[in-house]
């Protein structure tokens, strides 16, 4: 139960006569209700009243919601209350400045912005500090005045009632505890709003006024621990949420600094790894589709070098592993073509952290416009944001099969591995997800404009990472896919 529910369950508890024991020397609620029958028939007498105002309807049992204890009594809300409407404004009443605040619904709940007026109106036209009101439409219930004269729109009631038979702090938890009933009988399909029809023949249950004092004091006592509650619950909640984000940050974390599976001596070394990728750049070189340049392998200082590995593995900068490439540039003539087959041209937004999806809005193009080579998606490759929101920073998407009508767009980068190896690009897919290369990405982006970073191309292959036997490599992607599995539920 959540600390709403629990405010309800106190309320509910209070309005059926269960929250505090009833005492028999209380005058009771009959007794006070017949007064004020006596005294409007006085005023009847007087020609202060008219005769239709002592016709009251009869409650029929099929009515009556739930039991109360004996001493109470039930009563229609418009029998013994009177709600008084506020006043329409037109636009031009409203002023920036003036005699009067002009208390509107958003006023009561949460907006500090207020209008003004410098009219006089009638003196019921007003609020005054300790009045009983209620607002009737948008985020409707009842609310205390605790403010100077103020004038209050036509969607706010001022509450009147007979405090000799009804307390006015009882009758604002009243209204508190009939909120969700109310919300079941309103009206209006964008706007919920509850009609004076509908309110006044609402039932109310009325305590003895001594037990209406004793039903307050204890809501009075339960709700601050229940606002404790609900802030243990909400930190709690906020834990709970960010625990599989945590769990799985550490985990990655131990994935790359080899505390995550035990390593083999019998493994190859990481360096016959990165000897296979060098002998697979020198083929490429000779084939005319690297240059020699990219041959050349910048030595890693001990001060570049962010922890310890095991002895097994190996340091090796990005660039060595992988050539990069901007995505398509178009332009939105090229998108007024239409075809039968476009290509859909993924963005930043279609861009996971470890995976990337469609989206509805995804731009659409002709193939002919796609010319640049290796555009196309292509299995064990990544694309992440060159240009995006720092929230969105690093975040790399593994490409896991070819598809042929699918490309990024020209704020994407490519990242094309010289050694196309499934579980290589697994293991890389994991360390893309990392904390630590997160914030790497965010040490090397430069601010544009108000919203947007740019990732420099060049420091990002810049970055020195970890690199195991492909064998550690192996059962490290499957102990993660093991256990982020399990951490994934959790989100469930």
């Amino acid at each position: 139960m959540n600390a709403q529910q629990l405010k309800n369950a106190i309320l509910q508890e209070a309005i059926e006569g269960r929250l505090v024991p009833q005492d028999p020397n209380d005058e009771p609620a009959s007794a006070l209700l017949d007064r004020i029958r006596k005294e409007k028939e006085r005023l009847v007498k007087e020609g202060k009243l008219k005769k239709k105002d002592l016709e009251v309807k009869p409650i029929s049992e099929d009515e009556i919601p739930f039991e109360i204890p004996e001493s109470w009594e039930w009563c229609r809300l418009g029998d013994i209350i009177e709600f008084i409407n506020g006043r329409a404004y037109k636009k031009d009443e409203l002023l920036d400045k003036g005699k009067y605040k002009v208390l509107r619904v958003g006023n009561f709940f949460t907006n500090d912005s207020w209008y003004y007026s410098d009219l006089e109106l009638p003196g019921d036209k007003y609020c005054y500090r300790g009045d009983l009101l209620y607002a009737w439409s948008a985020s409707f219930g009842p609310k205390i005045w605790d403010g100077e004269k103020t004038i209050f729109h036509y969607h706010i009631w001022n509450v009147k009632f007979p405090d000799s038979v009804l307390w006015r702090e009882y009758l604002y938890y009243f209204f508190l505890a009939d909120r969700l009933k109310i919300k079941q009988s309103t009206t209006g399909s964008t706007m919920i709003h509850v009609s004076m029809e509908n309110m006044k023949p609402r039932l109310i249950p009325i305590p003895p006024l001594a037990e209406q004092h004793r039903i307050v004091a204890k809501i009075e006592e339960l709700l601050p621990k229940v606002e404790e509650y609900g802030k243990a619950q909400e930190a709690l909640n906020k834990l709970n949420a960010e625990l599989p984000e945590r769990l799985k940050k550490s985990i990655l974390q131990e994935a790359i600094t080899g505390h995550l599976v035990p390593q083999d001596s019998n493994d190859e070394p990481a360096s016959v790894l990165l000897a296979k990728i060098r002998k697979e750049k020198e083929q490429l070189v000779k084939a005319g589709k690297l240059k020699k340049k990219d041959l050349i392998e910048t030595p890693i200082t001990d001060d570049e070098i962010p922890f310890e590995i095991p002895e097994s593995w190996e340091w090796v900068r990005l660039g060595e592993l992988v050539s990069n490439q901007t995505g398509l540039s178009y332009s939105k003539g090229d998108l007024e073509k239409i075809v039968d087959n476009p290509i859909r041209v993924l963005r930043g937004g279609n861009i996971q952290n470890g995976s990337w999806c469609t989206k509805a809005d995804d731009v659409m193009i002709a193939p002919e416009y796609v010319k640049k080579p290796n555009l196309n998606l292509q299995k064990n490759t990544f694309i992440t944001p060159a240009v995006t929101s720092l929230e969105h920073l690093g975040k790399t998407a593994l490409i896991e099969e070819d598809h042929s009508d699918i490309v990024a767009g020209g704020f994407v980068l490519y990242l094309l591995p010289f050694y196309r190896d499934d579980i290589l690009s697994k293991y890389l897919s994991f360390y893309f997800q990392s904390a630590y290369y997160n914030i790497y990405c965010q040490s090397i982006a430069n601010k544009s404009g108000q919203a947007f970073w740019n990732l420099s191309r060049q420091k990002l292959m810049e970055l020195v990472l970890p690199i195991p036997s492909l064998a550690e490599q192996h059962r490290i992607v499957e102990k993660l896919e093991q256990l982020l599995g399990e951490i994934d539920k959790l989100k469930m």
